[in-house]
């Protein structure tokens, strides 16, 4: 079963969410993400219209919650890239510390718990360029190794998929029908953990390319964790894209 858009009307809005097979038989399970998407997990013999009935009855639940987080979005502090400014790398906190030298080399250094960026001259833009383009660099590296030990667990994909990075506001990976998984960039900055259950997601989508039944008991038998570890990369995405 391919994954399908739904949408209902609440308080004068027009709610969608994301139709999912759920793994296992059982109750229908609706989740409403940091980043304000909504999907609804059920399995795969529910008719949509039974689907959108039970989604309806937890409407006010499902209006509240992306009332709450759309409220925690306009409230997040915009970055200014200064010293002493907190931000991720591989699930970790580390302090900002610009260096603004005329003659220096540009750059970023990971050195003892900080973030060092050298720029020539200073200015918000200026770092954060160089901290883009370092966590880049870092996930074109690490998201090639780690593609390497999923692969070993993903006995089904016999030829090493190619790779590539593309920033992405709301999905953290894909897989194009052809076979070429993109990653996002912005996940270099989550718990390795995490890194590896988007790989091990996008490998699975080389033997089945929906979400169906099969397709997460796929991910089940290589990644037994994936449910905890999908919810801990769901809960740090807007810091992840935003910081």
């Amino acid at each position: 079963m391919t994954n399908r858009l739904q949408h209902f009307s609440y308080g004068g809005e027009l709610i969608r969410f994301e139709r999912l097979t759920r793994p296992k038989a059982g109750k229908l399970l609706i989740k409403v993400h940091p980043d304000c998407r909504v999907e609804v997990m059920a399995p795969p013999q529910t008719p949509d219209e039974e689907v959108l009935a039970a989604v309806k009855k937890r409407a006010r639940w499902i209006y509240e919650q992306l009332r709450d987080f759309r409220q925690q979005l306009e409230h997040v502090t915009p970055r200014r890239y200064v010293s002493g400014e907190s931000h991720l790398y591989l699930g970790k906190q580390y302090l900002l510390k610009v260096i603004v030298a005329p003659s220096s080399v540009q750059g970023v250094k990971l050195l003892r718990g900080k973030l060092e960026v050298s720029v020539r001259q200073p200015g918000s833009e200026t770092v954060k360029a160089q901290l883009t383009q370092w966590y880049r660099t870092r996930a074109r590296e690490l998201f090639a190794k780690r593609l390497d030990a999923m692969l070993e667990q993903a006995l089904w994909v016999v030829d090493r998929p190619p790779l590539r990075l593309l920033n992405m506001q709301t999905q953290w990976g894909s897989c194009s029908p052809n076979g070429r998984i993109t990653l996002n960039p912005h996940l270099v900055k989550a718990p390795r953990e995490c890194i590896d259950y988007v790989i091990l997601h996008e490998l699975c989508h080389l033997a089945e390319h929906n979400h169906s039944e099969r397709f997460w008991r796929l991910l089940g038998q290589v990644m037994p964790t994936w449910e905890k570890t999908k919810q801990l990369l769901d809960g740090m995405a807007h810091r992840l894209l935003t910081s």
